[in-house]
């Protein structure tokens, strides 16, 4: 094994966290009342901290599998689209590869105005890697931190009005699994994880972002996940934001987050995007290829977007299956 590789040209350790907390977050914090309440705050707390563990721990895992191809292997110090198969092929051949690549690539979209998004989107799409589109992460945690601020605000005035008219429902095995889905899908992300880490600077300090990037998840997950499932109880549906009373803050927290997801969605689909690419034999540089292929993506998950009316149910299911298994 040679001396641990370098790219003078990636991202810091810092910038990486960000882009881990951009891609783990958003979603999932307003997801997460509600699992707290389908499984009671006592068994969801454990549960959670059990989740936030483990997924953790395999993004450590992840990162250093992917040193070890870094340094063993100089084919992937230059600019690779797939480091997550990879991974699974230097470890256990092709057949692991095909495996990861079908639950890497697994992606769902929801919105109302799935078309203006797109649109808009696809050009941001078209960027190589994620060293290309580092500003978007920065605009994307700062809408995500004035959301969730906004979000414990609405929670602090409601908490005297809604408290007392709300029950807490009874434990039954059916939401404990249903929560756990949405625990994992608040907790995962590690399709993009080797992707992130491939573009950066000194890959060794992978570790670093991790940690600090969960940790910053804990910080922000908690205290809503706490205060939401103290102050409206079973009245949490899918999202805890129809839930705050405060007309305004509600409208800004729907504008805050949706802004995180739409800036989210550039990070979620690269590694799809560039599998794809290496699948039809792209060109590294910029072309009509990848102009091509990354339409065809975006088309294809607007007609998903379009197709599927309700992603409560599945996000439960993707975040049972697609994140258990990458853990795995």
């Amino acid at each position: 094994m040679s001396k641990p590789f370098r790219n003078p040209h990636g991202i810091s350790w810092f910038v990486c966290a960000l882009f881990l907390v951009d891609d783990l977050g958003g979603g999932g914090v307003v997801a997460l009342p509600t699992a707290i309440v389908q499984a009671g705050l006592v068994i969801g707390l454990v549960v959670f901290f059990a989740m936030m563990f483990i997924t953790m721990y395999t993004a450590h895992v992840l990162g250093e599998c992917w040193n070890i191809l870094l340094n063993t292997w100089p084919e992937y110090r230059v600019h690779c689209r797939q480091p997550y198969p990879e991974i699974a092929y230097r470890a256990m051949g092709i057949r692991a590869r095909n495996v990861i690549k079908g639950f890497a690539d697994m992606d769902l979209s929801y919105c109302f105005v799935i078309l203006i998004v797109a649109a808009g989107l696809l050009p941001v799409t078209f960027l190589k890697s994620p060293q290309d589109f580092w500003g978007a992460v920065v605009v994307a945690m700062f809408t995500s931190a004035a959301g969730i601020v906004l979000i414990l605000v609405g929670i602090a005035l409601d908490y005297n009005l809604c408290s007392s008219h709300t029950e807490v429902p009874p434990l039954k095995p059916k939401t404990l699994f249903l929560a756990m889905g949405t625990i994992l899908f608040s907790c995962g992300g590690h399709a993009a994880f080797p992707t992130i880490q491939h573009d950066m600077r000194n890959p060794g300090e992978y570790n670093k972002s991790v940690v600090a990037a969960f940790l910053m998840l804990i910080f922000v997950y908690v205290p809503v996940a706490i205060l939401g499932y103290l102050t409206y109880h079973d009245a949490i549906r899918d999202s805890i934001l129809p839930s705050i009373q405060t007309v305004w803050i509600q409208e800004a927290c729907n504008v805050m987050i949706t802004i995180h997801c739409i800036l989210t969605v550039t990070i979620v689909l690269n590694p799809l995007n560039q599998d794809i690419e290496d699948l039809v034999r792209c060109p590294q540089h910029f072309g009509w290829q990848r102009m091509l292929v990354r339409t065809a993506t975006m088309l294809a998950i607007v007609f998903v977007g379009e197709s599927i009316p309700n992603f409560g149910p599945l996000l439960d299911l993707v975040g049972t299956l697609q994140v258990g298994v990458q853990c795995l």
